[in-house]
């Protein structure tokens, strides 16, 4: 029920090592900032040459950091250089912001204007860091995942295939192959001083984390303007409505909505 293969589709994954010492899902996020360590292997150092905003173009391919003598297709995000297309090609483009050099960024990412990352942060292949994300470091992003226009990640990990595409916030939390509505917020810090304590079928489970957002499992989709309350888990194939607010443990293929009645008054 709360254990990672319970929530996630493991088997052959990239980041399964992630939750090698996990015998339930969050604990992935305690080990996350020694998971990123052993696993960092920075490639903009070159990038950056010790500055943090990128002011030209730049492309990384297999190794190499080019600022210069390539062309840019932005509707398809392909490179051409010397008439070949470079597959697997990862672009940085003009105006984002590299705040040091402990940053991985994989093959045929696209990094958009406007976008702020502090390390330490693994950001996978083939994955989409759209214009105004702010990246705030001790951030794990899989393949072929999206983070939004304005999307905010702080110790965070996205497995793979998971997309945030608009306005989200996503602390301390894990996500594996979901879709997230626009403005989803989902949140990691209780107003009591605490630690997350989970109640779960009158049985308590002790975290240990002050600070734990949510964990989503595959399948899992949330509507725009969404909340979930810290320490939030929700089984695969759930469904969050739009407007909706979360809290607790939901089983696989949960529905949860606001139950509300509403009247609407048209005036002439």
């Amino acid at each position: 029920m709360l254990r990672p293969e319970d929530l996630f589709d493991l088997e052959g994954h990239k980041l399964k090592g992630l939750f090698d010492n996990a015998e339930y899902a969050w604990e992935g996020l305690k080990d996350l900032k020694n998971y990123i360590k052993a696993n960092l292997h920075p490639n903009v150092a070159e990038v950056r040459k010790g500055k943090s905003f990128i002011d030209q173009d730049v492309v990384i391919f297999e190794g190499k950091v080019f600022s210069s003598g390539f062309s840019i297709d932005t509707a398809k995000s392909s490179v051409t250089m010397d008439g070949k297309i470079l597959s697997g090609a990862t672009i940085i483009y003009a105006g984002v912001s590299l705040m040091d050099d402990a940053i991985y960024i994989g093959p045929g990412t696209i990094v958009e204007p406007g976008v702020l990352i502090k390390g330490p942060t693994i950001i996978g292949d083939y994955t989409e860091v759209r214009q105004g994300a702010y990246i705030r470091g001790n951030v794990l992003v899989g393949d072929k995942c999206v983070v939004g226009h304005t999307t905010e990640m702080k110790s965070a990990v996205m497995l793979g295939e998971s997309k945030a595409g608009h306005f989200a916030y996503i602390g301390d939390s894990i996500l594996g192959k979901v879709n997230l509505g626009a403005g989803t917020k989902l949140a990691n810090l209780k107003i009591i001083e605490s630690t997350i304590v989970l109640n779960i079928n009158n049985k308590k489970y002790e975290t240990g984390l002050r600070k734990f957002g949510a964990i989503l499992a595959d399948g899992v989709e949330t509507g725009c303007n969404s909340v979930t309350t810290p320490g939030t888990i929700l089984g695969k194939n759930a469904l969050l409505y739009p407007n909706g607010t979360a809290r607790g443990y939901y089983p696989p293929n949960s529905i949860i909505k606001i139950k509300q009645s509403q009247e609407i008054e048209i005036r002439k």
